[in-house]
C-alpha cells in the first residue's frame, strides 16, 4: 500500500514535548563547505542495506558464496529455536523485554548517574530506563531463559550476583544493576531485527509475527516515554537519551531501525495504521540524540553513526508536516551544527591536525575515531552509492598515520585510556572499498600495502571470515584484494621521530622487533588523557617494560579516579604530592623545545641518535618542569636511553619533587652501583597524610632510604624455561637531598591479555622506584640511563659516572658512559645555555653527546647549541640548532640545520644547512 502523509501530532498525553530550538538553527560559526546529499533516495523498503530490487542477486549469492550460506546459517541457528516456541507460547520471548509492565511509567527520574524512580502512566507498558551511566556493577546479565517474565518489581531487578560463590540470584536495586537492562532489551531487539530479515529474504510469516510483537510492544511502550529528568539539574541532563544516561549508547535504534526496514512491507500490509506512531517514535529519538551529547570529541560520530541508520528508515520529508524526514536527518549530520551535534566538518575541523592526521584524544579512541569514520564514509557509500571522501580530505592522512603509533614490537601506545594491542586493519580495509568502489586505483595500492602489511590473513587475497551478522552480507562481505599491489614497507610510514601537537605527543624510536627501541612522551591535551605531566612510556627487548597503566576500572570509579588517571601512576615527575589536574577532556600540553630528528623526516639524517627536550608547566603547584629523553644506539642489539627531568616550583617554595617509573616484571631490586642491595627501611612518608593526593595510599609496602650516592634498579622479567630473561637496568645519579623509595604500585590494566609476558600482569603489582628529591629539583635534577638487556647477552654498559662542569654551571649535568665494547660516551646537559667545559670539550648545547668508538670512529652530537669544541674541532652558528659532525672510516661527515663554521687546525669552513653528507676542510 501506498505511504500516507503523517502529521506531527503530540501522542496521547503528549508526555514532556522536547525544545528543539537549539537544534533547529546553526550556530553562527558552522562550515560552509557543504557535503552535498545523494541524489537519488530509494522509496521502498528494505533500503538500508539492500533493496527490494536486488532480493534475487542476495538469494543467489548466498547459493553461490560459502561464506554467505555460512552467514545465514549462523542466523537461522540463533533465532529458530526462539521463532518456533513463539508459534505457540507469543508471550515468552515478549514478556522478556524489560518495560514498566505494571506501572507503566511514562517519566523517569534519576540522580545524577543513578536511576532514582519513575511515575506517570500510560495506556500500555513502557520502555525502562537502565541502572546507572556508571557500568560497574556486581550483577551479571542473565540468560533470557532465566530473565523473570513481565518483571516489573518493586524490589528491582532479579540478578546473579556476580560477587557471591555460585552466583546466586536475588533482587537488585536498579540504580545498582549497570546496564542490564539495556543489554536484555538490546539482545531481544537483535533477535526480531535478524527474523525481519530471514522474513524478508525467504518470506516465511512465522519470523515476521516474531519480530513484529518485540518492535510492536517495545515501540508502542517507547512512544508514551519522557526525555528522563535529573534531580540534580546537572551535567547528566545534557547527556541522556531515552534508554540510556549517554545518547551514544543508544545503538539500539539501530537495531530498531534495521528491523523496521526489513519488516515494514509486512508492517504496511498488515498493521499500516501504526506507521505514523512507530515514525513519530523514531523522529522523537533521533531528536533526543542531536539535543543531547558532546559534540567535541568521538561522541559526536558515535551519535551520527545511530542517526543516519535510524533516519534511513523515515519517509521523505515531504510526507511529515514538519518537512523533517530522511533528507533533514541526513543533511543534519553531514552539515548542520547545532550545540551538542556537529556537522561532520566542524567536528573533523575540530578534531584532526591536517598536517599530520592525528585526531585530538588518546591513541585508543583516536584510532577508533578514524576506524569509525572509514566506516561511516564507506557505509554511506555502499548505502547510497554515493562517495563523500573527496568532502572528508584529511582521513586519507589519518588512516596513513596510524602505524606511528607502534612500538617497535607492533604492538600501538597507550598513553591515556588506552590499551596496548595491535594496529586494527579495519580502517585500511574501508579505504580499499572506496577505492575499489570508485576505480581509483592509486588509492587501492596504497591501502592494499598497508592492510597486507598489518592483516595475518590476507596472503590468498580473500581475508577474514564474516560474523553470523546480517551486515555482513553488505558492509562486511569478504574483501578481495587485487594480488598486484604488494605489501607496504613499515619504514614508508613510520619515522624516526613523530610530533603531534594537538595531543602534546612525541616518539622517538629506532628499529624494530626485539633490538628495536622507542620512547614515547606525552603532555595532557585532547580527550581520554590522564593528569600525569610529562609522562613516558619506554620499550626495551620486545615488551613495552616502561608501560602506561591503564584505566584501571570504570571512569565514575574511585580507582579510576584517585590512581590510575593520576600522576603517581605514571612515568613522570609529582610536585610536593599534590600535583594534579582534571583528567579526561585535558588542556595541560608540553612544549617541544627541541628534537632529532626532525618529525616525520625520512632521510639525510644521523640515525643512532635521537633526542627530545619538551617544557610543561605543572598547573596545580606553578611548577617548571623539562624532560630531555635521548635514545643512543651503540650497536645492532645494544643502546640505552638518557632521561634528565628537571622539576621547581616559580614560587620557590619546593618541599619535594618526585620521580616515578613503574616497569614491567615479576622482581625488582635498588642496589648501589656495585651491584649490592641497599638498606631500604619501611616509610610511610609517602601518602596521603599531609594533604597530599589520594593516589598514594593505593600504593603499598613502601621502603626508602635517603642517600647522596648512585644508585641503580634492576626489574627482571622471568621468561618460561629455554627462554632468555627480560631486564631492565636503570642508573640514577645520586645527589644531596636524594631519597629513593622500592614501592608497590596497583597493577597494570593496560594489556588485554598478557601480550607473550610470563605473568599474569594485570593481577600483580607494578613494580615502582620513587626518587625524592628533597627541595628543588632543577640544580638537583632526575639524572637516568636506561638500558634493556636479556640474560644472554648481558649489559652492554660496564659504567657511569658523573662529571661537574669546570666552570661552575650549577644548571648542567654531565655524564661519563663507558661500554664493554670500549666505546665512551661524554654528555652533557644544560638548562640555561650557558659555556661549560670538561676536559677538552666545552660546549653551551642543550644536550651534547660525544662519543669515541675503541678503533678510532667518534661522532658529536649537539642538541640546541651554537658553539662546541670537541676532539679538536670547533663548531660555531649563530643561531642555535642541532648539528651531527661524524667522523667514521676515515672521512668527515656532517648534518646541519643550521648554518655553521667548523674550525680544525688551522682550516676553517663555512657550512649551509644540509643533509648527512661528506665534508672536506
Amino acid at each position: 500500500m501506498a505511504l500516507t502523509k503523517i502529521n506531527y501530532k503530540p501522542i496521547k498525553t503528549a508526555i514532556f514535548a522536547l525544545v528543539l530550538g537549539c537544534v533547529c538553527t546553526t550556530m553562527s560559526g558552522q562550515n560552509q563547505d557543504k557535503i552535498p546529499l545523494p541524489s537519488q533516495l530509494e522509496q521502498g523498503y528494505p533500503r538500508i542495506y539492500i533493496s527490494q530490487s536486488e532480493k534475487k542477486d542476495l538469494q543467489k549469492n548466498i547459493k553461490k558464496e560459502d561464506w554467505a550460506a555460512e552467514v545465514l546459517s549462523g542466523l537461522h541457528n540463533r533465532i529458530d529455536t526462539h521463532v518456533k516456541r513463539h508459534e505457540t507460547d507469543p508471550e515468552w520471548m515478549v514478556s522478556r523485554l524489560q518495560m514498566y509492565w505494571k506501572t507503566k511509567s511514562t517519566n523517569v527520574y534519576i540522580d545524577g548517574i543513578n536511576y532514582s524512580h519513575a511515575d506517570g502512566e500510560a495506556p500500555v507498558p513502557t520502555v525502562k530506563f537502565v541502572g546507572s551511566r556508571d557500568y560497574t556493577t556486581p550483577y551479571g546479565t542473565p540468560k533470557l531463559e532465566d530473565v523473570k517474565p513481565y518483571m516489573d518489581d518493586p524490589r528491582g531487578l532479579w540478578l546473579p550476583n556476580k560477587s557471591k560463590e555460585g552466583n546466586p540470584f536475588e533482587w537488585a536495586e536498579i540504580s545498582k544493576t549497570g546496564r542490564v537492562i539495556y543489554s536484555i532489551n538490546e539482545q531481544i531487539i537483535e533477535l526480531g531485527r535478524d527474523a525481519a530479515f530471514i522474513y524478508w529474504l525467504e518470506n516465511n510469516p512465522t519470523y515476521a509475527q516474531f519480530a513484529y510483537d518485540i518492535f510492536h510492544t517495545y515501540m508502542e511502550g517507547m512512544s508514551y516515554r519522557s526525555e528522563p529528568i535529573d534531580l540534580l539539574n546537572g551535567h547528566i541532563q545534557t547527556l541522556v537519551g531515552f534508554t540510556n544516561f549517554q545518547v551514544i549508547h543508544e545503538n539500539v535504534l539501530i537495531d530498531i531501525a534495521e528491523l523496521y526496514d526489513f519488516l515494514h512491507p509486512y508492517i504496511e500490509a498488515n498493521h499500516a495504521k501504526n506507521i505514523a506512531m512507530y515514525d513519530i517514535t523514531i523522529k522523537r529519538w533521533i531528536d533526543q540524540i542531536i539535543k543531547n551529547g558532546v559534540p567535541q570529541n568521538n561522541w559526536n560520530l558515535h551519535q551520527a553513526k545511530i542517526i543516519l541508520k535510524a533516519a534511513m528508515v523515515l519517509q521523505d520529508n515531504k510526507n511529515y508536516d514538519d518537512k523533517k524526514g530522511r533528507e533533514y536527518y541526513i543533511d543534519y549530520i553531514l552539515n548542520v551544527t547545532s550545540t551538542r551535534q556537529w556537522s561532520l566538518n566542524k567536528f573533523m575541523d575540530y578534531g584532526y591536525d591536517k598536517s599530520n592526521g592525528v585526531w585530538a584524544e588518546c591513541p585508543g579512541y583516536s584510532m577508533g575515531v578514524t576506524k569509525d569514520l572509514t566506516h561511516f564514509i564507506e557505509d554511506f557509500n555502499n548505502t547510497f552509492d554515493h562517495n563523500i571522501l573527496p568532502y572528508t580530505p584529511v582521513m586519507e592522512t589519518a588512516v596513513k598515520m596510524l602505524p606511528q603509533y607502534l612500538f617497535p614490537n607492533g604492538q600501538t601506545v597507550a598513553f591515556g585510556d588506552s590499551y596496548y594491542g595491535t594496529l586494527n586493519p579495519d580502517a585500511f580495509d574501508d579505504m580499499i572499498r572506496i577505492a575499489q568502489k570508485t576505480g581509483d586505483k592509486e588509492m587501492e595500492k596504497d591501502f592494499t600495502g598497508l592492510y597486507k602489511l598489518f592483516s595475518e590473513d590476507s596472503k590468498d587475497g580473500r581475508v577474514r571470515q564474516p560474523r553470523a551478522n546480517i551486515s555482513s552480507f553488505f558492509a562486511s562481505k569478504p574483501l578481495e584484494l587485487n594480488p598486484k599491489f604488494e605489501k607496504a614497507n613499515l619504514e614508508d610510514y613510520v619515522t624516526q621521530t613523530f610530533y603531534a601537537p594537538n595531543v602534546s605527543w612525541h616518539v622517538q624510536r629506532m628499529g624494530t622487533g626485539d633490538n628495536g627501541m622507542m620512547v614515547s612522551l606525552n603532555g595532557s591535551l585532547g580527550n581520554h588523557m590522564h593528569a600525569n605531566g610529562i609522562n613516558m612510556e619506554l620499550y626495551g627487548k620486545g615488551f613495552v617494560q616502561g608501560a602506561d597503566p591503564g584505566k584501571g576500572a570504570g571512569y565514575l570509579q574511585p580507582l579510576y579516579l584517585e590512581y590510575y588517571s593520576q600522576f603517581p601512576a605514571h612515568n613522570t615527575v609529582m610536585v610536593d604530592g599534590v600535583s594534579s589536574y582534571t583528567e579526561m577532556l585535558s588542556y595541560h600540553a608540553f612544549q617541544l623545545q627541541g628534537e632529532y630528528p626532525k618529525s616525520e623526516q625520512k632521510k639525510g639524517y644521523y640515525k643512532d641518535i635521537t633526542y627530545s627536550d619538551v617544557y610543561f608547566l605543572e598547573p596545580e603547584t606553578q611548577s617548571d618542569q623539562t624532560r630531555l629523553v635521548s635514545i643512543v644506539k651503540t650497536g645492532e642489539e645494544t643502546g640505552y636511553y638518557i632521561d634528565v627531568f628537571r622539576s621547581k616550583k616559580q614560587r620557590q617554595d619546593d618541599k619535594f619533587h618526585d620521580y616515578f617509573y613503574h616497569n614491567l616484571g615479576q622482581s625488582m631490586s635498588i642496589m648501589d652501583t656495585k651491584g649490592n642491595p641497599l638498606p631500604l627501611q619501611p616509610s610511610d612518608e609517602m601518602g596521603f597524610a599531609g594533604g597530599h593526593l589520594y593516589a598514594l595510599d593505593y600504593m603499598w609496602d613502601k621502603q626508602s632510604m635517603k642517600l647522596d650516592d648512585d644508585y641503580q634498579a634492576e626489574w627482571k622479567i622471568d621468561m618460561a624455561d629455554g627462554e632468555d630473561d627480560v631486564f631492565m637496568n636503570l642508573w640514577m645519579k645520586g645527589t644531596e637531598g636524594r631519597e629513593v623509595f622500592s614501592i608497590k604500585s596497583p597493577a597494570n590494566k593496560a594489556f588485554k591479555g598478557n601480550k607473550g609476558l610470563p605473568y599474569d600482569v594485570d593481577k600483580s603489582p607494578y613494580l615502582t622506584i620513587a626518587a625524592r628529591q628533597h627541595g628543588a629539583a632543577w640544580e638537583h635534577p632526575f639524572v637516568s640511563v636506561y638500558e634493556p638487556f636479556t640474560s644472554a647477552k648481558g649489559k652492554s654498559i660496564s659504567s657511569i659516572s658523573s662529571f661537574e662542569d669546570e666552570l661552575g654551571n650549577t644548571e648542567f649535568v654531565g655524564l661519563n658512559i663507558t661500554h664493554k665494547s670500549g666505546r665512551k660516551d661524554v654528555v652533557f646537559s644544560s638548562a640555561n645555555h650557558k659555556n661549560v667545559i670538561y676536559n677538552d670539550m666545552e660546549t653551551d648545547a642543550t644536550y651534547t653527546l660525544v662519543s669515541q668508538e675503541k678503533h678510532g670512529d667518534w661522532v658529536v652530537f649537539i642538541g640546541n647549541g651554537k658553539q662546541v669544541k670537541a676532539n679538536g674541532y670547533t663548531v660555531s652558528a649563530t643561531e642555535v640548532g642541532n648539528v651531527v659532525l661524524e667522523f667514521k672510516n676515515g672521512e668527515l661527515l656532517l648534518n646541519n640545520e643550521v648554518p655553521v663554521t667548523i674550525t680544525y687546525n688551522n682550516s676553517e669552513k663555512t657550512f649551509t644547512v644540509g643533509e648527512l653528507r661528506n665534508i672536506k676542510l
